[in-house]
C-alpha cells in the first residue's frame, strides 16, 4: 500500500469516529445536555471531514459538508435558532455525509440527486436563519448557552504561518478566527508582507500569516483542540503568556509574526514563513506546557484488525500447545526433572498473561454500540407518536470487538419492538396511571465471566394469550400442547410470528425477534425474557466476553470428555443416600441445605453409553445459569481445570442444544463445551426447532 492509500485509509477510519461523535453531540443538544462547546465540537467534526475530503479531491463530499458547516456556523454564532426540526435536519445530513464517505471509500458513485433535497434544506435553513425548514414553526431545543466564557484567566499568543496550499486543503482562516472569538477576547493581526505584485499573484495560493492574542477562560487543551482541525503542527505555535511573562519573551504578537516572515531566509513565497524563536515552537514530549503543541504525545496507534485476529489465533494455538506440553509432562517423574517442571509452569503463566493482554487489545466499551441508540429511540418514538426516555447504564463495560460488531442489529430490533409493541401511547399510559413518558433502560455489566446486557421497558408486557393464539394460527404449536409462561414468551422468537395487526415500517413481518435470537446465538450467547403484564418486560442478553479462550473444568462421562465453563461452577459434591429424590412427573432433584436443585444427567442428555448410572458413585457439579438458577450436573469424574480455546461448532458442524462450542485438549482429542444455561431450557416437542435453537 502506497503512502497516499494509507492516508486515505486513515482518513476514512477517522470519518467513522468523527461522524459517531457528531451524532452524539447532536443528541446531547436535542436532549438538553449540550452547551456552546457541544455545538462548536459538532462544527469542528464536520470541518475536519471537509478538510480531508478537499485534500483527496472528493468534491461532492466537500460541497455537501460545506453547506452543513455553514449552517452549524450560523447556529454557533447565534444567527440561526437551534430547533427540534434543525436537529432532525442535521441528523439527516449526517446520514448523507456517511453515504458520501462510503461512496468515496468504495470508489462508487451515488445517484445524482441523492443529497439534493437535504442540501437544499441546509442552504435554506442557513439563509433563513431562524425560519424552519418545515412550514410550521418547530419548538426550540432546550436552551444552549452560546455566550463565550469570561476572559482573563489565560493569556495566549498564537502564530499562524500556513503553507501556500492553505485554500486547496479546504481551510478557511476566518472560521478559525470565529472559533477563537467564541472562546474569549481576541486581537488579530494579519501579515501581508509576502503578498507579491499583481503580475505574480496567484489566487489559489496563500500569502498571509496571522498573529493572535487571546484572553480566555478556556484551558490550553481546548485551545489546542480548537486549532488542530485547521492546521498542521508546523504551521502553528502557541505560547502561554501567563508562564512566559517576565522570562524575556516579547509581548507584541504582530511584531513577532512579521519578524518570523522577514527572517525566513529571504523567501517570500507563501507558506515559507516560520515562527521566530520568540514564538515558542511545539515542545517535545515531556518539555512542559509553557509552549503548547497542537498534537499531544501519541499514546495509541491504529492496528489492522486482521493482524490482531492473526495474533489471537496464534495465542490460541499457543494455549493448545501448552496443554499438550502439560499432558506429556504429567508422565515425567517430578523428582528427576524439577527444573523442567518449574520452567513449564513459568511458561504456562507467561502464556496466560500473553493471552489476557491480547484479549484486552480487542476489548472495547459497549458505548460504541449504545451511542447509536438515542437517535434510534428519537426517530421510532416520533414515528409512533410516543414519548420515550432512554436511560443507558454501564456504557464503559468492555467486551470483545468481534462481539460488539454484531450487537447493533439485535439491539436495534429489540428497541423498535419495545417501542412499537411494549410502550403504550401517552393517552393509554394516562388511563393506566403511568407517566406519559415511557422508559427504556439499557444496561451492561460483567457477571460470572460474561457480559449481560439488559433491555427493559415499562410498557404493557407480553400479551401471552395473544402470542399463543397467533402461534396456533401460524401452526407453530398445536392447541393441545400445554405451555408454561416461559415457553409462551419464547414463542416471540419463532420465525414468522408477529402480534402486529398491520405491517408497518417498524414491525408486522415476524422476522425481527427471530433475527435477534439467531444473531445472539451466533455469538455463543443467549437471550431470556422476564415479563410482567401491564408493568414491564426485561430482555437479558448473555454474551461471552471473548470468542477465543475460556477457563473450564474438564469432566468425563462414560467414554466422552466435556468442558464446563469455570465461571458457571459453584461447588462439587458426591451425593449421600436420601439426598436425591424423584419427582412424580419425572426428573430428579438434589436436596441441598434446605433447597431442591434440579439435576441433569449428562449421559442421558447426550446419549452417552458406558456411563456410571449409580448416583451414589457419581459426582454432582453445582452450576449456576445466567438467570441465577442452580442445577446439578451429574458426571462420572472430574479430570482437572484447563484453559481451552473455543472453536465454533455451528460454523464447523451444526448447532447442538446444550453445547456452546468445542475445543482441542492436550491429548489431541476434541471435547464439547457445555452450555449450562441451555440444559434446562424447555422446548415444545423433541422435533420442534425451539428445542435445538431455544434461547
Amino acid at each position: 500500500m502506497d503512502e497516499i492509500a494509507q492516508l486515505r485509509q486513515t482518513y476514512f477510519q477517522e470519518c467513522d469516529e468523527v461522524l459517531s461523535e457528531f451524532e452524539a453531540h447532536l443528541m446531547a443538544l436535542d436532549e438538553g445536555r449540550g452547551n456552546a462547546e457541544t455545538l462548536r465540537a459538532a462544527f469542528r467534526a464536520i470541518h475536519s471531514i471537509k478538510g480531508g475530503a478537499s485534500a483527496f479531491g472528493y468534491r461532492r463530499l466537500v460541497n455537501f459538508a460545506h453547506a452543513l458547516e455553514t449552517l452549524l456556523d450560523k447556529l454557533r454564532n447565534g444567527s440561526a435558532t437551534l430547533t427540534a426540526d434543525t436537529i432532525s435536519l442535521l441528523l439527516r445530513a449526517a446520514d448523507i455525509v456517511a453515504d458520501l464517505v462510503r461512496a468515496a471509500q468504495s470508489g462508487g458513485e451515488l445517484i445524482e440527486k441523492h443529497e439534493g433535497a437535504v442540501l437544499d434544506a441546509l442552504v435554506l435553513r442557513a439563509d433563513a436563519g431562524a425560519l424552519a425548514v418545515a412550514p410550521d414553526a418547530a419548538p426550540t431545543v432546550a436552551s444552549v448557552n452560546l455566550t463565550p466564557a469570561p476572559a482573563g484567566k489565560y493569556h495566549y499568543r498564537i502564530a499562524f504561518n500556513p503553507r501556500s496550499d492553505l485554500f486547496q486543503r479546504g481551510i478557511e482562516p476566518q472560521l478559525m478566527i470565529a472559533e477563537l472569538r467564541q472562546t474569549g477576547s481576541l486581537a488579530v493581526t494579519a501579515d501581508a508582507g509576502a503578498v507579491p505584485t499583481i503580475e505574480a499573484f496567484d489566487p489559489k495560493r496563500n500569502y498571509l500569516s496571522w498573529a493572535f492574542e487571546l484572553e480566555t477562560a478556556t484551558p490550553s487543551e481546548t485551545v489546542a483542540e480548537t486549532l488542530s482541525f485547521v492546521a498542521d503542527d508546523d504551521e502553528l505555535a502557541i505560547l502561554n503568556l501567563d508562564r512566559a511573562v517576565g522570562n524575556g519573551v516579547p509581548q507584541n504578537p504582530a511584531t513577532e509574526a512579521t519578524k518570523a516572515t522577514e527572517d525566513s531566509n529571504g523567501d517570500t513565497a507563501a507558506g515559507s514563513a516560520r515562527p521566530s524563536a520568540d514564538i515558542a515552537p511545539r515542545p517535545l514530549a515531556g518539555s512542559g506546557d509553557d509552549a503548547l503543541g497542537i498534537a499531544p504525545v501519541v499514546s495509541s496507534i491504529r492496528v489492522d484488525l486482521h493482524k490482531l485476529d492473526t495474533l489471537v489465533n496464534l495465542v490460541g494455538e499457543l494455549v493448545i500447545s501448552q496443554a499438550m506440553l502439560n499432558e506429556q509432562l504429567s508422565l515425567v517423574p517430578t523428582d528427576k526433572f524439577p527444573g523442567l517442571i518449574r520452567g513449564v509452569q513459568e511458561l504456562s503463566q507467561h502464556a496466560r498473561n500473553l493471552q489476557e493482554s491480547v484479549m484486552s487489545m480487542r476489548a472495547q466499551p459497549v458505548k460504541l454500540v449504545f451511542a447509536r441508540l438515542p437517535r434510534l429511540v428519537r426517530e421510532v418514538a416520533a414515528e409512533t407518536g410516543k414519548r420515550i426516555r432512554l436511560l443507558m447504564i454501564g456504557e464503559d463495560t468492555e467486551i470483545d470487538k468481534t462481539v460488539i460488531e454484531h450487537l447493533h442489529d439485535p439491539l436495534t430490533h429489540m428497541i423498535r419492538n419495545a417501542i412499537d409493541h411494549g410502550i403504550e401511547t401517552p393517552e393509554e399510559r394516562a388511563t393506566m396511571g403511568k407517566p406519559p413518558e415511557g422508559l427504556i433502560r439499557v444496561s451492561a455489566s460483567h457477571i460470572g465471566g460474561k457480559i449481560v446486557i439488559q433491555l427493559a421497558d415499562d410498557g404493557r408486557g407480553i400479551n401471552r394469550q395473544k402470542v399463543l393464539a397467533r402461534a396456533i394460527e401460524k401452526g407453530i404449536v398445536t392447541r393441545d400442547q400445554q405451555l408454561n409462561d416461559e415457553q409462551i414468551d419464547n414463542l416471540i422468537f419463532a420465525p414468522g410470528l408477529s402480534t402486529a395487526t398491520t405491517v408497518s415500517n417498524i414491525s408486522g413481518r415476524g422476522v425481527g425477534m427471530d433475527i435477534v435470537r439467531r444473531n445472539i446465538q451466533r455469538l455463543g450467547g443467549r437471550i431470556t425474557i422476564r415479563s410482567t403484564p401491564g408493568i414491564e418486560s426485561i430482555f437479558y442478553l448473555s454474551l461471552p466476553l471473548t470468542l477465543a479462550v475460556l477457563d473450564g473444568m474438564v469432566v468425563r462421562v462414560g467414554g466422552e470428555t466435556y468442558v464446563v465453563p469455570l465461571s458457571n461452577m459453584v461447588e462439587t459434591l458426591r451425593p449421600q443416600p436420601g439426598q436425591v429424590r424423584t419427582l412424580v412427573g419425572g426428573g430428579d432433584v438434589l436436596s441441598l441445605r434446605g433447597e431442591y436443585v434440579p439435576m441433569v444427567y449428562l449421559h442421558r442428555k447426550f446419549a452417552v453409553s458406558q456411563a456410571n448410572t449409580d448416583i451414589s458413585k457419581a459426582l454432582v457439579m453445582l452450576v449456576e445459569t445466567d438467570a441465577s438458577m442452580r442445577i446439578g450436573l451429574v458426571v462420572d469424574e472430574i479430570v482437572g481445570q484447563q484453559q481451552v480455546v473455543i472453536k465454533s461448532l455451528e460454523s464447523n458442524y451444526d448447532a447442538i442444544h446444550g453445547i456452546g462450542g468445542a475445543t482441542i485438549l492436550g491429548n489431541g482429542r476434541v471435547a464439547l463445551i457445555v452450555d449450562v444455561s441451555m440444559l434446562l431450557t424447555g422446548g415444545i416437542s423433541p422435533d420442534s426447532p425451539l428445542v435445538s435453537n431455544a434461547a
